[in-house]
């Protein structure tokens, strides 16, 4: 008679070479604020003994592969089977009126558009772009564990959490969110000029001067054999044919001031 597995167990994984090399070999995962914000946002509401064996597929080299995408992180994870396994992890990309939150809160914080730029998340945006409730993150995963999350999914959510150690950026990534546009859209907002609600028209707005442009006749742009080639299948005699060209020339001229 065999016994039971604990929910999750389904045979020793398959040893792979190559895989994902963590930097945490025991202990806590991650070493930066935003890192372990991210593991902790999980740990809170996930089972503690799929997580536990998520941190040694992870730190065994069993992820073979992954790749943060905008509010998605994906993985390919070595398990027990032959082919290995392709986990999921995904967070709620935000709303629009949380967008317009963080745009407004990095727009009236000194210092935190210059941050961004860097490369830095401030902390002062955590608690719009880390996941608070369950609703906000999914877990998935090929393998037969029903398990929410399963430890290829969990093993994925620990690299991707030392990813953001050395660029912290992935997070505005988890949560759908470009760095560059996040930052063109706040240089174009604080360069608009206020309306003046009592010039509704603009008639005292001050509009920038025209360019100028270099004057440049047509025909120095235009070939004229094919002009003359036209005219004289038309039966125009070259005398006439010349003189047009000449006239058409000084025409140009006058429309450009000469």
């Amino acid at each position: 008679m065999t016994g039971t597995r604990r929910g999750g167990d389904h045979g020793r994984p398959r040893r792979t070479g190559g895989g994902v090399t963590a930097a945490s070999r025991r202990g806590a995962f991650a070493q930066s604020w935003w890192g372990r914000a991210l593991v902790a946002s999980m740990e809170r509401i996930s089972d503690p003994g799929r997580l536990a064996r998520g941190r040694s597929y992870a730190r065994a080299g069993q992820v073979i592969s992954f790749r943060v995408a905008p509010g998605a992180v994906v993985g390919e994870v070595q398990g027990s089977q032959v082919d290995p396994f392709t986990a999921t992890f995904t967070l709620r990309r935000l709303e629009p009126e949380a967008v317009d939150a963080l745009v407004e809160r990095v727009r009236s914080t000194p210092g935190m558009l210059a941050a961004l730029a860097s490369g830095s998340v401030p902390q002062e945006l955590a608690d719009l772009l880390l996941p608070t409730e369950s609703r906000e993150l999914d877990f998935g995963c090929t393998c037969p564990d029903q398990g929410w999350p399963c430890k290829h999914a969990a093993a994925i959510v620990y690299l991707a959490a030392e990813r953001l150690d050395n660029n912290p950026t992935v997070m505005l990534t988890l949560r759908g969110l470009d760095l560059d546009t996040l930052i063109r859209g706040l240089d174009d907002e604080e360069s608009e000029p206020a309306l003046d609600l009592d010039d509704y028209f603009g008639d005292r707005i001050e509009l920038p001067a025209l360019p100028q442009a270099d004057f440049r006749p047509a025909p120095d742009d235009l070939a004229p054999a094919p002009l003359r080639k036209a005219l004289r299948a038309a039966g125009v005699e070259e005398r006439v044919v010349a003189d047009a060209a000449h006239r058409l020339a000084g025409y140009y001229r006058a429309l450009g001031g000469e």
